[in-house]
């Protein structure tokens, strides 16, 4: 009787989609129910761990992170989740962080500290030893009417190059990593920058400087380390003062080797994404994904950032929409379409884990119907203060014409909240589509909405904690999510 009934539906589903109208509401009654089970208190409960003082702010690749995700897995298990990665709870992948160990320049007995006296690019900047004539090449600058190299030879040399361009020279070629090409092209070891800015640093803690972020890629390349100079610096490499240094008045090649040091240890990380898989039936090949990043900014400056509304309210209701679906499908009304429940890491650090996942996937990116990502859902911004029934809609209607209807019919039907789409304009100055785990599944063509509360002063601040949450807004957005992924798991309406 069940299927008989979810076949009138979908057909009415298809015909109300065929004619414009607004898609008929599957099984509402049982919905309720189920999305019943999501509450305040119930959030609340959760909160209080995923943002709470022993995850340590759950940067990517702590500790702090590895515990989040095994309580997310526990909840997951509670909820009678399979484990959805190939047989495992955790999706792993590798990402790097180096930590600066020496970093010197040595010339005619004197010797120049990274951080100090000059600095690079920590991460970008390759293990090496070099010691070698600085050859100065002007500029560095190579084009159909100048040639800065004009009868140098560089090879196996260190070169020096004034930062910017001469009068007359298009401003795109004093980017230092085009002049670092043109150096390596031609054979050079390494290149000093001269730069006014060099000692910028020079106040910051020496530790921060060493220690890079974490990174995606390990770099493999040989190209040459590129070290950003004072002018007073680059007198004394070439027997000049600073001021002629800064004018460019350098001789070609400097009176004495110059050695430069620099070396790091690596250290391979391995963050993971949590996926928890809900087989569905018929449909069980066509999946739908809830997903929410469960890192945040880890310790910063020895105060934690407990990232309750980023993204613990979005991991919250990740995790209450489990339970839910879980509950139906113990009693006998399992989706139709099959559901994995992502909650990824790695989002503040550039999306890197959503970005891992889409590139490496469990399911078969074709076979994803839909992402259904949520990135704080638990306070109000300062433009909704006096009117808090909102959420915004973001992305929705970028590659399926379906999905608004959808859900604006859903929520017309459930939560009536005011759907504020003006983060979804192309032009929107904050490009916040592009800024949560959603966007990489958009890439592949995969339609999307993002649920988001907007921004506000505790945002990506050490106050963004659990008291500050609104526990009756989060339940209720989390409940228009789950009735939306009800709506799309339980029918085989197409996105």
């Amino acid at each position: 009787m069940r299927l008989l009934v979810t076949a009138v539906c979908v057909f009415s589903l298809s015909t109300a989609f065929a004619q414009g109208k607004s898609p008929l509401i599957f099984d509402q009654p049982n919905a309720l129910r189920y999305g019943a089970t999501i509450t305040p208190a119930s959030a609340k409960a959760q909160l209080a761990v995923i943002a709470g003082e022993e995850m340590e702010g759950r940067e990517t690749g702590t500790r702090g992170q590895e515990r989040a995700a095994a309580y997310i897995i526990s909840q997951f298990k509670e909820a009678g989740l399979q484990p959805g990665a190939n047989g495992q709870w955790e999706q792993h992948y590798p990402l790097y962080r180096d930590s600066l160990e020496t970093g010197t320049i040595t010339t005619d007995g004197r010797t120049f500290h990274f951080g100090t006296d000059f600095y690079a690019n920590v991460q970008e900047t390759l293990n090496s030893t070099v010691e070698a004539a600085v050859v100065f090449a002007g500029y560095g600058i190579v084009t159909p009417g100048r040639n800065d190299y004009q009868g140098l030879d560089v090879k196996g040399k260190i070169v020096m190059v004034r930062e910017g361009v001469p009068a007359g020279v298009p401003r795109e070629k004093a980017s230092p990593a085009e002049k670092a090409a043109i150096a390596a092209f031609r054979g050079a070891a390494a290149v000093l920058v001269v730069s006014r800015s060099a000692n910028r640093f020079r106040l910051l803690d020496q530790e921060y400087l060493r220690k890079t972020d974490i990174y995606k890629f390990r770099d493999t390349s040989s190209r040459p380390g590129v070290y950003y100079i004072t002018p007073a610096m680059a007198g004394v490499m070439m027997g000049r003062d600073s001021a002629q240094a800064e004018r460019g008045l350098l001789p070609v090649t400097s009176p004495q080797p110059v050695q430069i040091r620099f070396a790091k240890k690596d250290l391979t990380l391995w963050p993971s994404n949590v996926l928890g898989y809900l087989e569905g039936t018929d449909k069980k090949d066509e999946v739908v994904f809830i997903t929410a990043h469960y890192d945040h900014l880890g310790i910063v400056d020895g105060n934690i950032n407990y990232g309750a509304d980023d993204d613990g309210s979005g991991t919250t209701a990740v995790i209450e929409m489990a339970k839910a679906f879980g509950k139906a499908a113990r009693e006998g009304r399992r989706p139709r379409r099959s559901i994995v429940f992502m909650t990824v890491s790695g989002e503040e650090k550039g999306l890197l884990g959503s970005a891992y996942y889409t590139a490496n996937p469990v399911y078969p990116l074709a076979k994803t119907v839909v992402d259904l990502n949520i990135d704080m859902i638990g306070r109000i911004d300062p433009e909704h203060e006096h009117d808090p029934n909102y959420i915004y809609i973001i992305g929705d209607d970028k590659i399926s014409s379906e999905l608004r209807p959808l859900s604006e019919s859903v929520n017309k039907a459930y939560t009536r909240f005011t759907l504020d789409y003006k983060f979804n304009d192309p032009n929107d100055p904050h490009q916040f589509y592009s800024r949560s785990d959603h966007y990489n599944f958009a890439r592949h063509g995969i339609p999307v909405i993002f649920y988001f509360n907007g921004t506000h002063a505790d945002y990506h601040q050490p106050t963004d904690t659990v008291e500050k949450i609104n526990y009756g807004l989060l339940a209720r957005r989390a409940q228009l999510v789950f009735y939306t992924a009800w709506q799309i798991a339980m029918t085989d309406t197409k996105l």
